[in-house]
């Protein structure tokens, strides 16, 4: 079982047509608002073979299941490393997190290998990410008033806020709330409302939150600005290196 989840997902990984190189929980389990009905995202790496990516068939770099087991919604996606090492390098938060979450269900040497990589491809211009994101969820937030979406919202800016401020991903939400003073101190109630429904209006102040969503967006643009992070990847030649090998030796 992983953290507080009820279900053994381990035969999950055994059944995928290739080998799994890693397979974490993602999703409102790693943010830290899960709610009772909350389905499972899991998310990793496989690898094809190698007469699978050098011939002249389209390979499936990347696979998508949803199903029911034990009663609980999965959520399954997987790539092919060279595909998920190549979004590590597009500045893209997202497998980021997946990659070191700390909800692992299966791992690997390469895993371990990736992970110390990552901070490696860790740039400045990762805050445009987090505030692409932020929009998205904020507009969904104002088109259905649902507490789901806003507390992405303030996810999301507040782990793009620590990233450049400290070069270290964490997408755990509580967590967050401890690390970065500029966090509005009614998201822990907010997080509680979530823990009891995965869908349901938000009992806010939409002129206060407005507000606050505003104001942090100012922050992240300081932190980005003052941020140590380098402009470009510094990793690239060695995840090249780790793929190529990696491929061969299977």
């Amino acid at each position: 079982m992983i953290g507080t989840l009820d279900i053994d997902l381990t035969p999950v990984v055994a059944e995928q047509p290739d080998p799994v190189l890693f397979a974490t929980v993602s999703g409102a389990h790693l943010y830290g608002f899960p709610s009772r009905d909350s389905d499972v995202d899991l998310r990793g790496v496989h690898l094809l073979p190698a007469a699978d990516v050098v011939g002249l068939r389209e390979p499936e770099e990347t696979r998508s299941r949803m199903w029911l087991r034990d009663g609980v919604e999965m959520d399954l996606v997987t790539h092919d490393l060279r595909k998920f090492v190549r979004l590590m390098l597009r500045r893209n938060g997202y497998v980021l997190e997946q990659l070191l979450s700390p909800l692992v269900v299966h791992t690997t040497d390469i895993h371990r290998e990736l992970a110390a990589l990552a901070p490696g491809v860790l740039t400045r211009h990762h805050a445009h990410h987090y505030r692409g994101f932020a929009t998205t969820q904020w507009r969904l937030f104002e088109k259905t008033g649902e507490l789901k979406p806003l507390l992405y919202t303030f996810r999301v800016l507040l782990t793009g806020i620590h990233l450049m401020r400290g070069g270290e991903v964490q997408a755990h939400l509580p967590t967050l709330l401890g690390e970065v003073d500029d966090a509005p101190g009614y998201l822990p109630e907010l997080i509680a409302a979530k823990t009891e429904r995965e869908h349901g209006a938000a009992d806010v102040d939409h002129a206060r939150v407005r507000a606050d969503v505003a104001r942090l967006h100012g922050v992240l643009d300081e932190a980005q600005q003052a941020s140590r992070l380098p402009e470009t990847p510094t990793a690239y030649d060695a995840l090249h290196d780790l793929v190529v090998r990696v491929r061969l030796e299977r």
